[in-house]
């Protein structure tokens, strides 16, 4: 069995390396990951230079690009055949509500959907302040992979799993959840630099949520592993028939 390994937060992430371990106790771990940072890059993929694969040691790659970049390196180049599963994680943050739009971890899961490949992303909720527990994450990673491997998934489907930052020793219930929606404030930080120019960070408060029941955001808020069911289709089909009535 094999497994093609990424994430957002670079090769060097904690989170990356302790889930490859863990899910080595299950299938040959390929890990082909971004050799920086690339949180919130989305699903971009790099069409205009080109990339570099280098190869730290056995299963171990970098791509000089995004958490995309390395599905589609990754597969022509890096591994001898085509993955039982795709993994994305352990994001070190949660992807809850709209942030699975903005995230390149949650993303380079949705490339392995299109592509046809059994895929989930992973993500860690957790407070900057906090010990991070990237064990539990990985544990559960390592249960789920063990039953997704044995299930029929429909075509362009994937699943986006928050786990709570809790210690492995605690008994954790999980929860299946539809995405909820994040409420970002204060989106825009402003400041000078020495020579008086304004410049500009995108950031935000990322700590507040609404309160919709069963979604991810409320499951991980009430301390359960959020296994949100995602597709590659966007259409809202409920919309279709409303929108064939419009005279335009």
């Amino acid at each position: 069995m094999l497994i093609l390994l990424t994430n957002d937060d670079g090769f060097q992430s904690k989170g990356l390396h302790i889930l490859a371990e863990t899910l080595s106790q299950m299938a040959e771990v390929v890990v082909v990951a971004p050799d920086r940072e690339q949180s919130a890059s989305s699903h971009s993929i790099s069409l205009t230079r080109p990339l570099r694969l280098n190869q730290i040691r056995k299963n171990l790659f970098t791509v000089d690009g995004t958490p995309t970049d390395c599905i589609v390196i990754g597969l022509e180049k890096a591994v001898s055949a085509r993955p039982d599963i795709i993994v994305s994680g352990i994001n070190s943050g949660p992807n809850l509500g709209e942030d699975i739009h903005y995230s390149g971890t949650v993303s380079a899961a949705f490339e392995g959907a299109i592509l046809g490949i059994k895929s989930l992303a992973v993500s860690l909720a957790h407070h900057a302040e906090e010990t991070l527990h990237f064990d539990t994450a990985a544990q559960f990673a390592l249960r789920f992979c063990k039953k997704i491997i044995q299930e029929t998934i429909p075509p362009g489907l994937l699943f986006n799993i928050n786990v709570p930052n809790l210690p492995s020793d605690r008994s954790l219930d999980y929860a299946v959840t539809k995405q909820g929606k994040r409420n970002y404030g204060g989106i825009i930080i402003e400041n000078k630099d020495p020579r008086g120019k304004k410049y500009y960070w995108i950031g935000g408060n990322q700590k507040d949520y609404y309160d919709i029941r069963d979604s991810d955001c409320n499951i991980i808020a009430s301390q359960k592993i959020a296994i949100t069911p995602l597709q590659v289709d966007m259409t809202d089909h409920s919309f279709i028939g409303e929108l064939k009535k419009w005279k335009i």
